[in-house]
């Protein structure tokens, strides 16, 4: 009961659609005849985050820190190693391929190249009308009809559903791949690089393609990217992975205004600054202050990645524990986790609550 006069107790955050605990992917690295193991890429090592229903995760990083890797994992396209998957409250983790495919009517996967993940041989109308067939479903209207509304929805001609993909240009292609993706009514949709292999010119119209249809739809987005202006226009909360492992989570604002990691501080230093008047600034070495951070040297192998934590190869304030000890991602701020032993704001983080 409410009492007059007195404010309403703040509802109680909704339950995450997707939540992942301690997620882990080694790839097997095997030599002769008898294929004997003699090590693993460690592509994904331990992550642990959710997605709120309706909101837009994005996840940044270097090519080969585990991105792509990470976002087949929750889609079930790859077995995990270790660790914990959870959607909608169900654990979907090591699910066989017959007691998934309910589950796939939720879940979806955008590719990155809309080139390769069109079949050329088969119509546009057989490509966004397979997930109908694949799950034995005839929507009202028919397929036929289904297909066609969808084509629109992305803003293609329905009359183009007998065309062949080699007929569309490529960002013609990759909503072709959004239109299928939707065709199932998902509940979460995983893009993986959606932008990366289209024209710049380009880019935005599918991206603000992702926004409305995300608006209209209900639909809860994990975007996978390399580009920080991209991520920055579509996310609410975005990840940033170094090495197979999350370094810093957080908002979209205090992620970009305030970051709490180095590497995520170096990841924004290197964005193009499009206005010749704030470009005056110098390339600089990390220590010195304001500008552009270059970091030496390469990303280390993730056969053998360092000890402690792994960007302390790279790092400017790396110190002996460092090296030693890894540091867990913990909450530094409110909604703002790191991992790192010495933080952007100076503080302990040995002396910040750890993320749940």
């Amino acid at each position: 009961m409410t009492i007059p006069g007195q404010p309403s107790a703040s509802p109680e955050p909704a339950a995450p659609l997707l939540k992942v605990d301690g997620l882990v992917k080694h790839f097997p690295i095997t030599k002769g005849l008898l294929r004997r193991r003699t090590g693993a890429v460690q592509a994904v090592d331990g992550l642990t985050f959710d997605v709120r229903p309706g909101e837009t995760l994005g996840v940044v990083g270097e090519s080969g820190c585990g991105k792509s890797t990470m976002g087949r994992l929750i889609t079930r396209l790859l077995e995990p190693t270790a660790g914990r998957i959870e959607f909608e409250g169900r654990d979907i983790t090591h699910l066989g391929v017959a007691a998934m495919r309910p589950m796939r009517r939720d879940v979806q996967m955008i590719f990155q190249d809309p080139y390769s993940s069109l079949n050329p041989r088969h119509t546009v109308g057989t490509i966004v009308g397979a997930p109908f067939r694949l799950q034995g479903i005839t929507p009202e209207g028919g397929v036929k009809k289904e297909v066609q509304r969808l084509l629109g929805l992305v803003g293609l001609n329905p009359e183009h559903y007998n065309r062949y993909p080699h007929e569309f240009s490529g960002g013609q292609r990759q909503r072709i791949g959004i239109a299928r993706a939707l065709a199932l009514k998902p509940k979460l949709v995983v893009a993986d690089e959606p932008v990366s292999a289209l024209d710049v010119s380009i880019q935005a119209q599918v991206v603000n393609l992702l926004d409305d249809l995300q608006e209209e739809l209900g639909l809860t987005y994990v975007i996978i990217a390399h580009d920080l202006s991209v991520i920055r226009h579509v996310s609410d909360r975005i990840a940033v992975m170094y090495l197979g492992k999350i370094v810093e989570l957080a908002d979209r604002t205090p992620l970009y205004t305030a970051p709490l990691h180095p590497y995520t501080r170096a990841l924004l230093s290197a964005v193009p600054v499009p206005d010749p008047a704030r470009r005056t600034r110098r390339t600089r070495e990390p220590a010195g202050g304001g500008g552009r951070i270059l970091l030496r040297g390469d990303v280390p192998s993730p056969i053998s990645p360092p000890s402690g934590c792994r960007f302390h190869t790279r790092c400017w304030k790396a110190t002996e524990i460092c090296a030693r000890e890894e540091p867990p991602l913990l909450t530094l701020r409110p909604g703002h986790a790191a991992a790192c032993h010495h933080p952007e704001d100076g503080g302990d983080s040995g002396a910040r609550g750890a993320v749940t």
